[in-house]
C-alpha cells in the first residue's frame, strides 16, 4: 500500500477515539467553506468534496446541516485560516493548517504543542515548499495501465501511480479532484475508494525510529487536540 495512505491512515488513527473532536473541526471547516463559496454543493464543489469527506467519515448529518444552516444564516464566528510549518523529531517536516478567531492564541497553542513534544517551528515557507499540493485516491487494483489510460482519456494531469499489495494510489493535481475521480468511476463502475482526498504530499520522506516514534505520535496527538488544528501534513515515516 503506497506511503501516503499509510500515513494518513495514521493520522486519522489518533483522530478514532475523539469523534466529538473530529465532529466539531468538520463543523468549523464546513462553516467556513460553505460561507466563502456560498452553501449548496452543487455550485461550491470545495463543499461538496468535504460534504462527501464527511459522510465517509461517519460525520453525523445535523452536525453538516447546522453548518451550512449557520453559513445561510451570515452569522457566525469570522474564521481565518492560519498555517504553520516546522520541523519535528528526526528532523521530519511538518504542516499544521488551522482555522481560527484568534491568531494569537492558535500560534501559541501550536508553538506549544511543538516545544513538549521535541519539535521546533519554522517561519513561513520553511517547509512548505518541499509538499505537492495533490489530489490523492486510493482503491484496490493492479492493473496501473488501465487506470493510467483512464485518467489520460480524461485528461486528467497525473503525477504519479503506485501499485502495493493489490492497492492503487493515484496522484493527480489538485484541481483535477472531481475529473480524475469520475474518470475513475466511469472506467471502474465497483471502485470503492478507500481514500480520496486533496493533499499536500511529502517529496521525499523521514524515517522515524526508536523513540522517535512515540514522540512524534504524541505531537500529531497533541495538535489533533488543538481546537483550531484542521490539519496535519508530514514527511515522516514510521520504521
Amino acid at each position: 500500500m503506497g506511503r501516503a495512505y499509510q500515513n494518513k491512515k495514521l493520522d486519522m488513527a489518533k483522530t478514532a477515539g475523539a469523534k466529538t473532536k473530529v465532529y466539531s473541526k468538520y463543523g468549523r471547516e464546513l462553516y467556513v467553506c460553505a460561507k466563502n463559496g456560498g452553501p449548496d454543493p452543487e455550485g461550491n464543489l470545495s463543499l461538496r468534496r468535504l460534504i462527501e469527506k464527511a459522510k465517509k467519515d461517519q460525520v453525523p448529518a445535523h452536525v453538516i446541516k447546522n453548518a451550512l444552516d449557520k453559513a445561510l444564516g451570515g452569522a457566525g464566528e469570522d474564521f481565518t485560516p492560519a498555517r504553520y510549518e516546522g520541523f519535528g523529531p528526526a528532523g521530519c517536516m511538518v504542516i499544521v493548517d488551522c482555522l481560527t478567531d484568534n491568531n494569537n492564541r492558535t500560534f501559541a497553542d501550536v508553538r506549544q504543542c511543538f516545544t513538549k513534544n521535541g519539535s521546533k517551528l519554522g517561519g513561513p515557507g520553511a517547509v512548505a515548499h518541499m509538499f505537492d499540493h495533490q489530489s490523492v485516491f486510493a482503491f484496490k487494483g493492479d492493473d496501473e495501465d488501465a487506470v493510467l489510460e483512464a485518467l489520460m482519456m480524461a485528461d486528467v494531469d497525473v503525477a504519479d501511480i503506485e501499485c502495493e499489495d493489490s492497492m492503487i494510489t493515484v496522484f493527480a493535481s489538485h484541481t483535477d479532484f472531481y475529473k480524475a475521480k469520475t474518470a475513475l468511476s466511469e472506467a471502474f463502475p465497483d471502485i470503492e475508494f478507500a481514500m480520496d482526498d486533496i493533499s499536500y504530499e511529502p517529496q521525499t520522506f523521514c524515517e522515524i525510529s526508536g523513540d522517535d516514534v512515540q514522540t512524534f505520535e504524541n505531537l500529531l496527538e497533541a495538535l489533533n487536540d488543538c481546537d483550531d488544528v484542521q490539519k496535519v501534513y508530514h514527511n515522516a515515516e514510521i520504521a
